[in-house]
């Protein structure tokens, strides 16, 4: 075994050895097919978190020659396939976590020197009695064991995009380091299988990619792999069977990736943190990509901010993914920040809608710690006053929620959120009421009507009321309580049973004053 020349399989007994493990192994079955099928160069983009770099020392400890992985698969589900004693260590693999030579030299023309030579050293162990045109030049001499030998090689390149990915990579450095890949990669005989991980999809430039000869699997387009992006529902609900977690809090932390109308997926990470801490939490800042979030939303394109606060106040946001150069350093526009933001995991991706969300609580966290700067100042505030606010809508103190949503609402006046508009009416309800859906769930009543919005509150917890929220502008606020009896809006909670706050709110366009109006309603049927 080598470094790089079938390395082995260590790396992936000690993963398969932590108390929180998922079998995976199905993946080898579905890239392997897939490659003798479809395509044999995959490239799978997901962000940090998500299972990369295992699946790919796992895919390296099944495939490489020089070791007997026996033990670690014959209990896993490949073991039932039919390839799985065809291809168990029967391959030459070179596998090569990009990263690694970056962070020792961040020149991009020494890196790939010294890639070229460090796997050269270990062919040359192993192929020293070929005839070598040049045996310095790496794409040359797997060319010519391949001529001479007929030996096939399995490429696993981890962090492949690292370059790309580096704000201080010039576009010459960028373009050396794509130039090598396609040399190293692109229809060459010696290939059965390139499979490649990284955070972004393929760099492109202009109208063409510079690789185009892989296919890409990412969070916008995660057919075919989409069971294998990160944990599956199913998954975490044994996970949390088997250790003795509450699988609805998961599910309100970390789930929200529905990447496909029938999968929804979670950060493996964030799972086994919270499983191995007996806490659910934000584990999302302590990763490497947390400072792009903080940075990329404070970029100054039009309409950035208010996708921003509407995306916290629980909406989605349309976007427009086709411009994107998968660059981390070249943006347009807000669509190719939003894209971004989809690459990294800090936006899910609606494909019916083509728009995006904030997912789960974990990373509403890292919003919320992104927008402590002065261009999110009232944003933050009304964040930080929204359990005030909760507190005295049940409270039924009338004074302090008109006030507090008449803040909330004031704060919008200088964006491009319309004061007037419904849309931003339900926008500033959810934003005043932010710490509402750690009690509550949400639901957007459809408006009947030109100026007003409303919205129901349903409590997870029978200790809490549901409220049904209407705004109106110019009217008086017993209008708008009238109108939640009148239109019998709480004949649509057809589940809910019990105590109910009808919250009538109206507000002077010219003055901008609210009045707030708040009355208990028993519903028993």
């Amino acid at each position: 075994m080598g470094r790089f020349l079938n390395p082995g399989n260590e790396r992936f007994k000690k993963i398969k050895s932590r108390n929180i493990y998922v079998d995976k192994s199905l993946l080898i079955h579905k890239v392997y097919n897939y490659a003798i099928e479809t395509n044999e160069f995959i490239c799978i983009s997901r962000p940090r978190r998500f299972g990369k770099s295992t699946d790919a020392k796992m895919l390296a400890a099944y495939f490489s020659k020089g070791c007997d992985s026996s033990t670690l698969f014959n209990d896993l589900k490949i073991s039932e396939t039919d390839m799985y004693h065809e291809h168990l260590n029967k391959h030459n693999v070179i596998f090569i976590n990009m990263l690694e030579f970056y962070d020792k030299y961040n020149n991009v023309k020494d890196m790939l020197a010294f890639l070229s030579k460090s796997v050269l050293r270990d062919l040359l162990k192993v192929y020293k009695n070929v005839d070598y045109l040049d045996n310095t030049d790496l794409p040359n001499s797997l060319d010519d064991i391949y001529a001479e030998l007929d030996e096939h090689f399995i490429f696993i390149i981890d962090e492949w995009d690292c370059v790309l990915r580096n704000k201080e990579a010039t576009s010459d450095d960028k373009k050396l380091f794509l130039k090598f890949m396609n040399r190293f990669l692109k229809e060459k005989e010696y290939v059965t299988l390139a499979y490649m991980t990284g955070i972004l999809p393929i760099k492109k430039y202009g109208d063409e990619s510079a690789l185009n000869t892989f296919d890409e699997i990412n969070m916008i387009e995660p057919e075919p792999f989409e069971k294998y992006m990160g944990f599956s529902e199913d998954e975490v609900k044994d996970l949390c069977l088997k250790n003795d977690m509450d699988f609805d809090d998961m599910k309100v932390w970390y789930d929200g990736y529905h990447i496909t109308n029938n999968t929804s997926i979670y950060s493996p990470r964030s799972i086994a943190k919270a499983i191995t801490l007996k806490q659910c939490r934000s584990y999302w800042s302590k990763t490497g990509t947390f400072e792009n979030l903080a940075n990329h939303i404070a970029m100054n394109f039009d309409g950035l901010k208010e996708s921003v606060i509407q995306l916290l106040a629980g909406e989605e946001v349309k976007v427009d993914t086709a411009g994107f150069q998968n660059d981390m350093s070249i943006f347009k526009n807000k669509d190719d920040v939003l894209t971004m933001l989809i690459h990294l995991g800090y936006l899910g991706y609606n494909r019916q809608t083509e728009s995006v969300y904030i997912p789960n609580k974990e990373v509403i966290d890292s919003f919320i710690q992104s927008i402590k700067t002065s261009k999110y100042e009232q944003t933050y505030k009304a964040i930080c006053s929204s359990q005030e606010l909760l507190e005295a809508t049940w409270d039924m103190n009338e004074e302090k929620v008109a006030s507090g949503l008449e803040e909330v609402h004031d704060s919008f006046i200088n964006s491009n959120l319309k004061y007037n508009d419904e849309n931003s009416l339900y926008t500033t309800i959810m934003l005043a009421y932010f710490t509402a859906k750690d009690y509550y769930t949400p639901f957007r009543e459809l408006p009947t009507g030109k100026g007003f919005c409303d919205v129901a509150f349903i409590p997870y917890h029978p200790n809490y009321p549901a409220m049904i929220i209407e705004l109106k502008y110019d009217k008086d606020v017993v209008t708008a309580i009238d109108q939640i009896k009148e239109r019998n809006y709480s004949r649509n909670l057809k589940h809910y049973h019990g105590n109910l706050l009808l919250v009538g709110i109206t507000y002077n366009k010219g003055e901008k004053k609210h009045i707030a109006k708040i009355e208990k309603y028993i519903k028993d049927k």
